[in-house]
């Protein structure tokens, strides 16, 4: 008996469900390799974890090419993996961290048909016009999101003063007594005008600036940190953790004192690494940060 070949339009849906399956398996496949990715990096870097610098469980590193510039932390947070899964897995909660670093002049989201862009003005760490800040737009990615293992992805194509390629990566998995284990990458791009912009910052008022990442030790026994573009990419991405960090410290806050509580947070914890990161007194970042936050609530 001859069998009859199938409608055209069953033919498609056959393939369109073979698709999703095979998309659904691979999407599992990359969740299941990342979150092992990240355990391994949990257990090796147990002792770092234990004993750092830091006072606190985290690891940072930094690495520079030819082209681009990445800084990386590793870290543990005291707060369960998933509250912060559900806190981080939304763009526009997002907006809410990133704020707090001192160069965020304003965020906002906006729905695209191909997901959420996260817009951002970066600027100088003092008040000023969002027509004097540089606009960076973020394809905010949620890549994955399971119950043991969260990773967001965020890129812009091109930034201020020939710079390019950003990418802000956030990992996370449980790890033992209730807490999370981050990976935070952090990096950029530059061409020709972007490696002359950072000669240009590196000779000038970047000149005397530090990292963290230790060198050797000066003739009275004292460490030396990089400075130049690791020690600028090391600093940033210190600034990002520690805007991460707050946030999640003020989940538990009433709405009211929420962002006061994360305000505070931020500046005591980069006030812990003084060295790298002050920048300005406490009353002057609370003030410039309350105005870029009430000027947020608006749509611009």
């Amino acid at each position: 008996m001859t069998r009859r070949p199938l409608p055209q339009y069953l033919v498609w849906l056959q393939h369109l469900t073979l698709a999703g399956i095979l998309l659904g398996a691979s999407a599992a496949a990359l969740a299941q390799s990342g979150a092992a990715a990240l355990r391994t990096s949990y257990s090796a870097m147990s002792e770092q974890l234990r004993q750092n610098q830091f006072g606190r469980p985290l690891v940072l590193d930094s690495a520079e090419s030819s082209n681009d510039i990445k800084g990386d932390i590793y870290a543990v947070v005291d707060h369960p993996f998933a509250s912060v899964s559900a806190a981080l897995n939304e763009a526009g909660e997002w907006c809410d961290v990133l704020i707090l670093h001192l160069n965020t002049k304003y965020c906002g989201v906006t729905k695209k048909s191909q997901g959420a862009e996260v817009s951002m003005a970066v600027g100088k760490k003092f008040n000023q016009p969002l027509a004097d800040a540089y606009r960076v737009d973020f394809a905010w990615q949620p890549i994955s999101a399971t119950a043991d293992y969260l990773e967001i992805q965020m890129h812009a194509p091109n930034g201020p003063l020939g710079t390019n390629n950003y990418r802000i990566m956030l990992q996370a998995v449980p790890v033992d007594g209730g807490r999370t284990f981050l990976h935070l990458r952090y990096s950029y791009g530059y061409g020709f005008a972007g490696r002359m912009a950072m000669k240009a910052y590196l000779a000038t008022a970047g000149s005397d600036k530090i990292g963290f990442t230790v060198t050797g030790k000066d003739a009275g026994g004292k460490p030396q940190y990089i400075g130049g573009v690791r020690g600028v990419v090391e600093r940033n991405t210190m600034r990002y953790y520690l805007a991460i960090d707050a946030y999640l410290g003020g989940l538990g806050t009433p709405a009211a004192g929420r962002l006061d509580k994360r305000l505070q947070a931020w500046f005591n914890s980069t006030e812990r690494y003084a060295a790298q990161l002050h920048e300005m007194e406490r009353g002057e970042y609370i003030e410039m940060k309350l105005a870029e936050y009430q000027r947020q609530q608006t749509p611009q």
